[in-house]
């Protein structure tokens, strides 16, 4: 299986890599909480630009990302708009999800966007050719915050993302029982020994899916989401817990 390096961070080899979201509201406080990454254990970090009070201009996004530009330097970072229908904090048509994408694509600032499979085929290969264009890499993601679908669904969907040209499938699920981690954990370890042409993330959301955020060396998830200043889905734990608990279980194979 093929690792994906964004600058100088490896995903699909060892030990997870740690992102941490960012949901600040205001240009000052998400650059502010950016500058501060740096200070902890991790490997990228994730705009949720949906949490942007002047997410719905370009202009302004574009404004926040040039300002990002010397405070990233080589730090990966991930530019997600996250749509209401996936769990995130504002709706938004198809087109201006589109012209967002390819607007913070074009500014060169971003090392990878996430790109939602539900946004339907079309989008996805348009924003994979855009991005791949600049160099960027393309995160494919779907998020289920009511179940946990079959196991064969979730297959399904993480081959589909692969298909469609994405450089990472990503699947967050809500578990209803014990049972619906293990089926995350079991579809997990299939797509990556079997099908999986790169590296995969996937995570059982809530705290009795936390499970899923620790053991991706072991299931094969190659990155997890810890929370430096506010959780940006239910379960995420914090950075440094996360940290340690990443490198206990490594040490422990």
């Amino acid at each position: 299986m093929k690792t994906v390096t964004v600058k100088n961070v490896v995903l699909g080899d060892g030990i997870p890599k740690i992102c941490i979201p960012v949901v600040a509201q205001t240009k000052a406080e998400i650059v502010e909480e950016i500058k501060g990454i740096k200070q902890y254990h991790a490997d990228l970090v994730e705009w949720r630009v949906d949490w942007f009070q002047d997410a719905d201009n370009i202009e302004k996004i574009q404004e926040v990302l040039r300002e990002l530009s010397p405070v990233v330097q080589d730090f990966p970072l991930l530019f997600t708009f996250r749509t209401a229908k996936e769990g995130g904090n504002r709706a938004i048509d198809r087109e201006s999800y589109v012209k967002i994408n390819r607007a913070a694509v074009a500014t060169g600032v971003v090392d990878l966007i996430d790109v939602e499979l539900f946004q339907g085929d079309e989008v996805m290969k348009e924003l994979v050719e855009s991005a791949h264009r600049s160099g960027v890499k393309v995160v494919a993601s779907s998020h289920d915050f009511k179940k946990t679908p079959p196991k064969d669904e979730i297959l399904y969907r993480l081959r589909k993302m692969q298909d469609l040209g994405a450089d990472i499938p990503k699947i967050a699920v809500m578990p209803n029982s014990k049972l619906d981690v293990l089926k995350l954990l079991e579809a997990t370890a299939v797509m990556s020994e079997q099908y999986a042409k790169g590296p995969i993330i996937t995570m059982s959301m809530s705290g009795s899916g936390v499970i899923s955020r620790l053991t991706g060396e072991l299931f094969g998830s190659a990155l997890t989401f810890g929370a430096a200043q506010k959780a940006s889905a239910p379960g995420q734990i914090g950075v440094e817990d996360l940290y340690g608990a990443l490198h206990l279980l490594h040490d422990s194979l």
